[in-house]
């Protein structure tokens, strides 16, 4: 995947219901973690978003803790469209990623949960050298090479804090926050040797 002149970057869409906790949380961290030299988009949205709300607060208190501002960001129905061009989907459950292969048959190649492409992606070892949208496609489809490495199983499921008390939220933003932080080795800037 190579970008032209003027192209959109490559992106990196989170899924999962409302688009008000977990998935602005991932791209949240995500986004601050990589930084806008990575060359890569990074969002969100949800199945059934709740759409315009802002993140739920006590995630919002969370990300804050940890630097990262929240402030601006509305919820997002997910649009087919967004999905086809996304260079990968990752969703927070595993019912959650045979929802958005149902709804976009064309994303079944490259949409995961979370747990899932920041475990493989272990496993496959680091990113090549290219572009940012080279790197991620190499990464997308090693870690499509490598399904068959580890099984999916309900594992993998982000717990959904929606509504439920702030210990629940801490619990599922340190899991987030844990993962992301694999992910950003393979899809951040390469290092200099």
């Amino acid at each position: 995947m190579t970008v032209a002149a003027g192209a959109p970057a490559p992106t990196v869409l989170f899924v999962c219901t409302g688009n008000v906790c977990r998935s602005p949380a991932a791209e949240l961290l995500l986004r601050n973690a990589l930084g806008p030299a990575a060359g890569l988009q990074v969002t969100s949205a949800g199945l059934g978003a709740l759409v315009g709300e802002p993140v739920a607060p006590p995630m919002a208190r969370l990300l804050h803790e940890r630097g990262v501002d929240p402030e601006g960001f509305q919820a997002r129905q997910l649009d087919p469209a967004q999905a086809r061009a996304a260079a990968v989907v990752l969703t927070m459950t595993v019912q959650q990623r045979a929802a958005v292969v149902l709804r976009v048959p064309a994303t079944v190649r490259r949409t995961f949960t979370l747990t899932e492409f920041a475990d493989l992606l272990g496993l496959v070892g680091p990113p090549s050298a290219g572009t940012p949208g080279e790197r991620l496609a190499a990464q997308v489809a090693a870690a499509g090479r490598g399904r068959g490495l580890r099984a999916v199983s309900a594992d993998d499921d982000v717990e959904d804090p929606y509504r439920r008390p702030d210990e629940v939220f801490t619990r599922v933003f340190a899991r987030i926050a844990d993962t992301v932080d694999r992910l950003v080795p393979h899809l951040g800037l390469p290092h200099a040797a």
